[in-house]
């Protein structure tokens, strides 16, 4: 099997290594020269809670050539349109792409390239971008060990293709196949919303949400968000890591501290994670933010329901994105404050 990674960033770098450690080929496919060069000339580099080096192939999506089997799309969404048309020549009717990506790009996806060649994907795993060939592995080896992906037809179907894609990310980290992606795909979307947006938002780690109440109390109300939006539009979250996402939906406000210990078990192994949306900013890059929180408030207007913190996560990344700065705690905290909230402008 012909096996590529399209968008070798943080998450791809990690994924490429491991895979190709464990004895299959991969391609890691990057716009970064860089990168592409560092890779090539010094492998693939993981630190944080690995120590490892693995030599690797890489290339530039220009030096792309024959049709690959399996392509896990990992490019952020803001590139998905120019990603999609590089890759087209190099698939054949019976080519996979695995959407590994955050957000949900499905629909874009399949647009793309049909229905019957698109894969849903999550990984359950964060990575922060170090440099040229490095990538910090930032969640704990065990979560990485029990949770790395869930994949999943999009039709629910379990099927023959499923278990060699497993096959593949069992390289990296255990894999699980879902018969309902996208109820997997709304449940990382939460992960995503709450602590990648707060963390763009304030402009820290996951481990500095996790220890301000003020910050928390802000995320149970996206999760919150989150949950009563992909109801309204028939969609139950799944169980994730273990855990089950639909217990974060609040009955009021007093149901948030019964939350709390639910966030500290499931996000605490990860509290070393830098947003991706976060490093974009220091970087200066266009963030995500619009496949993320954006995602949810576009989705609540369509369905009547509210959306004022994920709201104002949108607001305030967009804004530092615009800018060119990157949020600090102390200046974006304040905004959440519930008597503020819809005062910001």
């Amino acid at each position: 099997m012909r096996v590529a990674i399209m968008g070798s960033g943080s998450l791809g770098t990690i994924i490429g290594a491991l895979i190709t450690a464990g004895g299959q080929e991969v391609d890691l496919i990057d716009i970064n020269k860089e990168h592409v060069e560092a890779l090539n000339h010094f492998g693939a580099k993981i630190t944080g809670f690995m120590d490892v080096c693995v030599p690797v192939k890489a290339l530039f999506p220009h030096e792309m050539n024959g049709h690959y089997d399996l392509v896990f799309l990992l490019t952020k969404q803001v590139y998905n349109r120019t990603s999609l048309e590089q890759l087209l020549p190099h698939l054949h009717p019976n080519s996979i792409v695995c959407t590994l990506q955050n957000g949900i790009p499905e629909d874009f996806v399949s647009s793309y390239i049909g229905r019957e060649r698109t894969i849903g994907g999550v990984v359950g795993f964060g990575a922060a971008w170090i440099g040229p060939g490095v990538s910090e592995l930032a969640t704990e080896i065990q979560t990485l060990k029990n949770y790395a992906f869930d994949i999943g037809e999009l039709d629910g179907s379990i099927t023959p293709r499923l278990r060699e894609i497993k096959r593949i990310l069992d390289l990296v980290g255990h894999c699980d196949i879902s018969s309902n992606i996208m109820g997997i795909k709304w449940s990382k979307l939460l992960m995503n919303a709450t602590f990648s947006g707060m963390s763009a938002a304030l402009g820290c780690r996951f481990g500095e949400v996790l220890s301000s109440e003020a910050a928390m109390v802000s995320l149970a109300h996206i999760a919150d968000e989150t949950i009563k939006v992909a109801h309204a539009h028939g969609i139950k979250l799944e169980v994730m890591q273990g855990r089950d996402m639909e217990f974060l939906e609040l009955q009021d406000e007093n149901d948030i501290p019964n939350k709390m210990d639910f966030y500290q078990e499931v996000w605490g192994p990860h509290s070393n994670t830098k947003a991706s949306m976060l490093q974009d900013l220091e970087k200066k890059r266009k963030t995500e933010i619009d496949f993320i929180n954006g995602f949810i408030c576009k989705k609540g207007m369509e369905a009547g329901i509210k959306t004022p913190y994920n709201n104002l996560v949108v607001k305030l990344v967009k804004e530092a994105e615009k800018n060119g700065y990157v949020p600090k705690f102390a200046d974006n905290i304040k905004y959440f404050d519930p008597n503020l909230l819809n005062t910001v402008k």
